[in-house]
């Protein structure tokens, strides 16, 4: 993965922007940023060309796709900007993959062609990640499709904490607990490597550092949120996720909760629980490395050790305030039948349908 380069401040970004001919990606939520939205439409005056795509809602589909595609090829558009959360980095990187295929087949079915196109991102939540990954998801025919390259990383990231102040707080806790989330998961992945584990380590220190004055919105606190996440997103772009969102997908569908909300419903179960059971450890580094990771997953959380580790990230979730769904018996059927099992395969511990069962019981009222 190639390093990329972290901005500071408005005159910066100004930099990016000068000279060139910009795709901008972004939702509604760019009206509320009054001093970014000021500075883009001055940059417009003197610097640069935007061409505004927001033709995306949440959960984005391939047709919309298609729609920002056509207005970057028809401005002559050399470079991309993408302002928002997931759903507006994933059309941005999906118009950046793209933008030098064959327009004549569909684009889903075709291998990636890499390109240099300058890519920018200001992430307007601390969750996602996504300004770091190499991965999009967007929606054909109402199916879930994922796209990956490497290429489509931003080159170029700000840090804005402007853009985070105004979020309702229950969506600030949620995506806060996606990224902690993130980093459990790629901590505990048997994918994990040295360099995973050290971008996880830091980014749950960063999240549990930040976390008051992320939520009392504090600038410092906002940008150390924002950098968590991003360090999060560094995380399981080598490693990918693991059980805690193969089994969080449902409960969001289902029960109409946020995703990052979902993601700790289960791993605030899911991590006692494997301590418990690791003598079923698949990792073939093996039951005391499993046990050792799940002890260093505790110390940055700030506890001493794994148990208590766990007991700090359900204290963690409880102090939230986050609701624990009531689920009938025709819930828990249809959640047992619904995990991917290609995300299991990641997971440190082996679950079968059974487990699957009793720990829904345990995540749900």
């Amino acid at each position: 993965m190639r390093d990329q380069i972290i901005l500071n401040n408005y005159d910066e970004m100004r930099e990016w922007f000068k000279g060139k001919n910009v795709l901008l990606v972004s939702g509604r939520s760019l009206e509320s940023f009054v001093t970014l939205k000021a500075e883009l439409e001055d940059i417009k005056k003197k610097d640069a060309q935007i061409v505004r795509f927001d033709g995306f809602k949440p959960n984005p589909t391939y047709e919309s796709v298609l729609d920002g595609l056509k207005v970057f090829k028809e401005n002559g558009c050399d470079a991309i900007a993408a302002i928002g959360g997931g759903s507006a980095m994933d059309v941005a990187k999906c118009i950046k993959m793209f933008s030098n295929m064959d327009s004549s087949e569909l684009y889903l079915n075709q291998k990636i062609v890499p390109n240099d196109i300058p890519f920018f991102a200001i992430p307007t939540t601390a969750g996602t990640g996504s300004e770091a990954t190499r991965f999009a998801v967007i929606y054909y025919k109402g199916e879930k499709q994922s796209v990956v390259d490497e290429s489509c990383i931003p080159d170029t990231v700000l840090f804005d904490p402007e853009c985070l102040k105004n979020l309702p707080l229950y969506q600030k806790k949620a995506t806060m607990l996606d990224a902690l989330s993130h980093a459990i998961e790629s901590y505990w992945n048997i994918k994990s490597n040295d360099e995973s584990k050290e971008y996880a380590r830091k980014a749950i220190e960063g999240v549990i550092k930040n976390m008051d004055g992320y939520l009392a919105n504090s600038d410092e606190g906002i940008r150390g949120m924002i950098e968590a996440a991003f360090i999060a997103g560094k995380a399981i772009n080598i490693t990918q996720t693991t059980a805690g969102h193969a089994m969080c997908y449902k409960i969001t569908t289902t029960f109409g909760v946020s995703h990052g909300h979902a993601t700790m419903l289960c791993n605030r179960v899911l991590y006692p629980w494997m301590i418990e059971n690791a003598d079923k450890c698949k990792d073939t580094r093996g039951k005391e490395y499993l046990l050792k990771t799940f002890d260093d997953i505790g110390k940055a959380l700030g506890a001493d050790d794994a148990l208590s580790g766990a007991k700090k990230l359900n204290d963690i979730f409880d102090k939230l305030d986050m609701e624990i769904p009531v689920a009938t018996k025709e819930q828990y059927d249809l959640l047992k039948s619904s995990v991917n099992i290609d995300r299991l395969n990641d997971n440190p511990v082996t679950l079968d349908e059974n487990t699957i069962d009793i720990l829904y019981h345990k995540i749900l009222r």
